[in-house]
């Protein structure tokens, strides 16, 4: 009698920010579920390190691009190019189900039925950096973003307050639901804590606000540090000067700095999710965090919240939790309880039910295919 075929998926990530992270902890998850995972990727070419995420699990198959995203300037050329490769890997691999983690690709006249999951847009960063519209020198992109939630068999993304993004930027009225993100618990753990507050997340990204921590930074008797990229992919770099700059970490070095961090600080004005909030909480940090609904959705009484465009009340929070001991056991620990709740396995069993209302391939697993 003949096995049966595995249930396969494509997916689509970038290697820019932290949906490449995303998708590594859910191709391991649906592997070890017995789903054969083929990720197409772009944006840029992987690093060593991110290559190195998947080069143990068999039953995941990158393919690689270094197509510009839609997001970036000028694109489209590109764009295009990425979606008549991805027809032609669709062609090859027969996937059960296309699981796209950009929009225009929603459109594309693929066979397997399509999941567009909604991680962050343009029109509603700009809302939150700039307190306005997107310029019309978006419209381009909002059409593509339309065209691609048109296309789709189900949207998803990881927090309501980014459905809700969906539906006030695009007028966006279809089905959708909340799928949250998730890492692998054991993968960050406390340290011994350091007198160190620690952040990470793109330096140049006006959305993670890291800068407020420069004007926060000074006058503090603990140090503030920052992981992350200081250059823009689209040129130009951004000089850190009263925080301590660490650069781009690979993911287990950025463990460690996590793990010994007694604070994680991330003031953003627009965060979907944060999984590397996530990856603080589990590492035992008290968490100072922009007080914006995405973050109050996902982290509730277990983070401390300022305004993202107040920097005195951000030194005040930090200055506050740094002299309070109790306080930042106190918040530690209620932000490690809530991190239990955003694991792989709950994120893997939650797209697996996404998967098979619209594939129904998926509606049962076999063995564990990855180590």
């Amino acid at each position: 009698m003949a096995a049966k075929r595995a249930p396969r998926v494509l997916l689509t990530a970038d290697t820019v920010g932290g949906v490449w992270t995303y998708a590594v902890e859910l191709a391991r998850a649906l592997a070890a579920r017995g789903v054969r995972v083929a990720i197409a990727t772009m944006g840029a070419p992987l690093a060593p390190h991110q290559r190195a995420a998947l080069a143990d699990c068999r039953a995941v198959t990158v393919f690689e691009s270094s197509f510009r995203l839609e997001w970036m300037q000028e694109p489209w050329d590109d764009v295009a190019a990425a979606g008549e490769w991805l027809l032609a890997l669709e062609r090859d691999l027969r996937p059960d189900l296309v699981h796209l983690n950009q929009y225009a690709f929603g459109a594309l006249p693929l066979r397997a039925p399509k999941l567009v999951v909604a991680h962050s847009c343009v029109a509603s960063w700009w809302r939150a950096v700039h307190g306005e519209p997107a310029p019309a020198s978006w419209n381009v992109y909002r059409e593509r973003v339309r065209q691609g939630l048109a296309g789709a068999a189900a949207v998803a993304a990881p927090t309501r307050a980014m459905l809700d993004a969906l539906r006030l930027e695009y007028s966006w009225q279809g089905p959708d639901r909340v799928l949250a993100n998730g890492c692998v618990p054991g993968q960050f753990a406390p340290a011994p804590k350091q007198e160190r507050i620690l952040a990470a997340g793109r330096f140049w990204d006006a959305a993670k606000n890291l800068q407020a921590l420069e004007q926060a930074a000074p006058g503090l008797p603990w140090p503030v540090c920052v992981a992350g990229s200081a250059a823009h992919p689209d040129g130009g770099v951004v000089q850190p000067q009263a925080v301590r700059f660490l650069g781009e970490l690979p993911r287990m070095a950025l463990a460690r700095e996590l793990a010994e961090a007694a604070i994680y600080a991330l003031p953003a004005r627009y965060e979907p999710f944060g999984l590397s909030v996530l990856e603080a909480a589990l590492s035992g940090c008290a968490l100072v965090l922009g007080d914006i609904a995405s973050l109050r959705e996902v982290w509730g009484a277990a983070a401390r919240y300022v305004s993202p465009d107040d920097p005195c009340a951000l030194h005040a929070a930090l200055r506050d939790l740094i002299a309070d001991p109790a306080e930042r056991a106190r918040l530690a620990a209620a932000a490690q309880a809530r991190a239990q709740r955003y694991t792989a396995r709950a994120m893997c069993d939650a797209y697996l039910a996404c998967y098979a209302e619209v594939a129904p391939q998926f509606a049962t697993t076999e063995e564990p295919a990855c180590a």
